[in-house]
């Protein structure tokens, strides 16, 4: 089975290019959502606790909006959390690769926003980065609602697309229509379809 790390930054139509390939059938795991998902689990409520207070996790609920406004305040607080929240989805994403191999999936698809900046792309075979031009993504999230100066503190948390084009294998350019991204998905899914006969005939 081939594992592809799909990635990008925050507004490059990263999540859109994801819900792109698993309405083509490919099996895609949601890395952003196994981590909102592992907040409700007790080794991650009990981690929480112990780094950041009694006061973000109240009920056996973890205060996301609190939280959120901690890890965002601080780089420092953010990779403390990615410290105890990643090692926990790692392991389950491992968990539901192996199933997916036994099941005889071909290819499978970890929609990873950090793939580089916590070293997810080492175990990876093929990486797909999602790009765009800043401007076009400032402007994305600003319709979305997001202030600015919250845009540009969640962008200099990231690794500069530039960068992570150079480790690719594969680029999309988000940079036009939706139509026009559709276009560069059916041609992934043709490349995607290459690496999976490469790797039959090995």
């Amino acid at each position: 089975m081939i594992i592809v790390g799909l990635t990008g930054i925050i507004g490059s139509g990263k999540s859109t290019v994801a819900a792109l390939l698993g309405k083509q059938g490919l099996p895609v795991i949601d890395f952003d959502a196994l981590a909102r998902t592992s907040l409700t689990w007790e080794e991650t409520r009990a981690a929480i606790r112990d780094a950041f207070g009694l006061d973000y996790v109240l009920e056996d609920r973890v205060d996301i909006e609190r939280l959120r406004q901690t890890v965002f305040a601080a780089g420092r607080d953010l990779r403390r959390i990615e410290e105890i929240i990643h090692p926990l989805v790692a392991r389950e994403v491992e968990r539901q690769l192996v199933a997916l191999e036994k099941e005889g999936a071909r290819t499978a698809v970890i929609d990873h926003p950090l793939l580089f900046e916590v070293g997810f792309h080492r175990p990876v075979d093929k990486i797909i980065v999602v790009s765009a031009r800043l401007e076009i993504i400032r402007e994305r999230l600003k319709i979305r609602g997001m202030k600015s100066e919250d845009i540009e503190r969640r962008i200099s948390f990231q690794i500069p697309l530039e960068e992570k084009e150079k480790q690719a294998d594969y680029i999309i350019d988000n940079n036009g229509t939706e139509d026009r991204l559709q276009g560069q998905v059916d041609s992934l899914i043709q490349q995607i379809t290459k690496w999976e006969v490469t790797r039959t005939c090995i």
